[in-house]
Formats: C-alpha cells, sequence, structure tokens
C-alpha cells in the first residue's frame, strides 16, 4: 500500500465534498475546486473523511493512488485556507506594484512590464520589493510565481532578479584582474 494513499484525508468545519462520477467538487470559505480522476480509483466520501483505494498492485494503479489522494488533500487544504508563494526583488531600482488587478513591473528591461493574473489568483504587493501571489489552487498559485520569476530569473554574480523568498542563489565570483 502507499504510505500516502492509504492515510485518510480529513474535512475540516465548513468544507463540503460532493462527488459525481469520478470528479469530486470542493467547497469551502475561500472557494470552490473541481476535478476529475482516475476511474480506477474508487473515491469514498464519508462523513468526515475521504478514503482513496486502489483496485490491484498494478503499478500504474500505484502511481495514482497517492497522486490522487495528495490532489484531494491539496484541494481541501486550499479551500479551507489558501496557498501563497513569496517572491522577492533583487536590484538597484527594481520594483514592483499593483496597477488595478495587474502587476507592473520595473526590473531593469528598456520598458516596464505588465503582468495579468488569471482570475482566480489575488497578487499583492506590500512593498516595492516583494510580491505575494495566493489563491485556492495549489498548482495556479506555483504556476503563476513561477511564471514572473522567469520574467528576470536571478543571475548568479550579483543575485539581482526575481527570486522566490525562501530561494538561495548559488552565487559566483566575478572576473579577477590577470597579472
Amino acid at each position: 500500500m502507499s504510505r500516502i494513499g492509504k492515510k485518510p484525508i480529513e474535512i475540516p468545519e465548513g468544507v463540503t465534498i460532493t462527488k459525481e462520477g469520478n470528479s469530486l467538487t470542493v467547497k469551502g470559505p475561500k472557494g470552490e475546486l473541481k476535478n476529475s480522476f482516475h476511474s480506477d480509483i474508487a473515491i469514498e466520501v464519508k462523513k468526515d473523511e475521504v478514503i482513496v483505494t486502489r483496485p490491484d498492485d498494478l503499478k500504474e494503479h500505484r502511481a495514482l493512488h497517492g497522486l490522487t489522494r495528495a490532489l484531494i488533500q491539496n484541494m481541501v487544504t486550499g479551500v479551507h485556507s489558501s496557498y501563497s508563494k513569496t517572491l522577492d526583488i533583487v536590484g538597484v531600482g527594481y520594483k514592483a506594484e499593483m496597477k488595478g488587478k495587474n502587476l507592473f513591473l520595473n526590473i531593469g528591461y528598456s520598458h516596464p512590464i505588465y503582468f495579468m493574473p488569471p482570475e482566480e489568483i489575488t497578487i499583492q504587493a506590500p512593498t516595492q520589493t516583494q510580491i505575494i501571489v495566493s489563491g485556492v489552487d495549489k498548482q495556479l498559485v506555483g504556476q503563476v510565481a513561477a511564471k514572473i520569476r522567469s520574467i528576470r530569473k536571478p543571475e548568479p554574480y550579483k543575485g539581482k532578479g526575481i527570486k522566490y523568498s525562501d530561494e538561495q542563489i548559488q552565487r559566483k565570483a566575478g572576473k579577477t584582474a590577470g597579472a
């Protein structure tokens, strides 16, 4: 048995899960998520927990067992307390600010960059050098944060660019004067 797959998912207070065929709809105080899963994996919704089981020990079913359980857990956690990623901007003159719902970035290019987030994602810029991406869908939050980071990845010499707040940048030594 998969160690992750066999653990039951506890449903917190205020979260409801409805099952239609092989798809689940999870509603909570922060929002609603819907996802469909593989038809071979059995999902049983009880009063206060969800149990995921697999029919046999085929390699595909073993892989889907843990994956399905993790996806459902992420949905439940997202609608109950939401996910967020924090990005830091490093560099002289680099800054970010919100213009309506869009993110305005001035990060060393000859032109400013406007980033328009998807509807389900909220972006905040509490300071000029910090960006907070939040939402209920863990995958979408990570994808939007990675897209913002890819606009100006941190470079290894001075560390200038956009990085995750918990990311460690491997620094390189610069050129040395030759004799």
